[in-house]
C-alpha cells in the first residue's frame, strides 16, 4: 500500500484545505460558510434548478443542503418557488439581494485568485485545473464501464 501521504485523495484534500484557508476569512467577513457560498455560486449560473440537482451540482448530502437552504432562505438570499405542473416539486433562484452579496464578496474573491496565481503560478494554475477537469472526466468515464462490467457479470 502507498505511503499516506502520498494517496491521492489525502493529496487533493491537503490542496482544497490550503485553498479554502485563503477563502474562508474573506467568506466570514460577509457571514457565510464555505457551503453557503458554493450554494450562490451554483445559483448564480443557472436561472432556476431543482433542490436534487442543486445537490448534485454543489456536491452536499440532502440534509445539509435542507439545512443551509432553509438559513439561505430566512437571510432572503435565495428564493424558492413551487413548480406549477408538480406542486411536490420546487426550484430555487437566487434572489437579488443574493446577487448583491456576490457582488460584494467577488472583489475579495477575485483578490484571491490572484495572490494564489501570483504564487503559484497562472499557467501552472490554469494547467491544474485542466488535469483536474481530465482527471474528474477519466474516473467518470472508469465508473460507466465498471457500472457496464458488472451489469454483464450479472448476465
Amino acid at each position: 500500500m502507498r505511503d499516506f501521504s502520498r494517496s491521492l485523495p489525502m493529496s487533493l484534500l491537503r490542496a482544497r484545505e490550503a485553498v479554502m484557508r485563503q477563502f474562508r476569512p474573506s467568506l466570514r467577513h460577509h457571514g457565510l460558510t464555505e457551503q453557503q457560498w458554493r450554494i450562490l455560486r451554483a445559483l448564480a449560473d443557472v436561472e432556476t434548478i431543482e433542490v436534487t440537482e442543486l445537490a448534485r451540482t454543489a456536491f452536499l448530502l440532502g440534509p445539509s443542503l435542507s439545512r443551509i437552504l432553509r438559513d439561505l432562505e430566512a437571510r432572503d438570499l435565495i428564493e424558492r418557488r413551487v413548480v406549477k405542473a408538480d406542486q411536490r416539486r420546487s426550484v430555487l433562484s437566487i434572489s437579488a439581494r443574493g446577487l448583491k452579496l456576490m457582488e460584494a464578496v467577488a472583489p475579495s474573491s477575485e483578490a484571491i485568485y490572484a495572490a494564489i496565481a501570483r504564487r503559484y503560478g497562472a499557467r501552472k494554475l490554469a494547467e491544474l485545473q485542466d488535469m483536474l477537469g481530465v482527471l474528474e472526466r477519466s474516473l467518470a468515464a472508469m465508473e460507466g464501464v465498471a457500472e457496464e462490467g458488472g451489469a454483464e457479470a450479472d448476465q
